[in-house]
C-alpha cells in the first residue's frame, strides 16, 4: 500500500511540474505593433538571407496572397479598416495618372492624356505586418501573434521618386479587425 501512495505521489509531482510549466508567464510587450519587413533584398551584395525570401518561396507566398484576396478566399480591407470587395482588391493593381501635359511644338497647345501603370506580383516587394508581442522574461523569448498582414508595392513615381504603396490588409485574426 506504501508502495501505491508513493508512485501516486509521483505521477501527481509530475503531474504538477508540468502543468506549471506550461504556464504563461510571459508579459505583453505591446498589443498593436505595425512594421514592413522587405522581402526581397534591396540591395544585392547582402548575403542572400538578409532582408530576403528566396525567390520560389517569395513568388509563392505573395501569390498566395494576392490571388486570395482577388478571388475573395480572403477577405480584404482598406486602411480604414472597411472591407474592400474582389473589384476593389482588382483595381488596387493598377495607379491611375491624369496628367494635363503641353506639346513640345508650337503652338504648345495643352492636353489631357491618361497613364496606367500595372502593379505586377514582382513588384511587392514588402509585407506588413500588425502583431501583438509577448516577451518570457525569464529568457527572453519573444512570441508573436500576427494580426495582419498587407501587400506593398514599390512605385517609382512620374518625377523618379521611389514610394511605397501598401495595396489591403488581410486579417489573420476577423476579430481584431473588427475591434481595431
Amino acid at each position: 500500500m506504501k508502495k501505491l501512495n508513493l508512485t501516486f505521489l509521483f505521477f501527481l509531482a509530475v503531474l504538477l511540474f508540468a502543468t506549471s510549466c506550461q504556464q504563461n508567464n510571459n508579459s505583453i510587450v505591446t498589443k498593436k505593433i505595425q512594421y514592413d519587413v522587405n522581402i526581397k533584398s534591396p540591395n544585392p551584395e547582402y548575403d542572400w538571407w538578409i532582408q530576403n525570401l528566396p525567390g520560389p518561396e517569395r513568388e509563392s507566398l505573395v501569390e498566395m496572397i494576392i490571388e486570395g484576396a482577388k478571388s475573395g478566399k480572403f477577405q480584404a480591407y482598406d486602411y480604414f479598416n472597411n472591407p474592400i470587395s474582389k473589384s476593389e482588391v482588382n483595381s488596387a493593381f493598377a495607379d491611375t495618372m491624369r496628367l494635363k501635359l503641353m506639346k513640345i511644338e508650337p503652338p504648345y497647345e495643352e492636353y489631357d492624356t491618361t497613364i496606367i501603370q500595372i502593379i505586377r506580383n514582382e513588384d511587392i516587394q514588402r509585407l506588413r505586418f500588425m502583431e501583438k508581442w509577448e516577451i518570457n522574461p525569464n529568457n527572453l523569448k519573444i512570441e508573436k501573434t500576427v494580426y495582419a498582414i498587407a501587400p506593398i508595392a514599390k512605385r517609382i513615381d512620374m518625377n523618379g521618386i521611389e514610394r511605397w504603396q501598401p495595396l489591403f490588409w488581410i486579417y489573420t485574426d476577423e476579430t481584431f479587425g473588427k475591434t481595431k
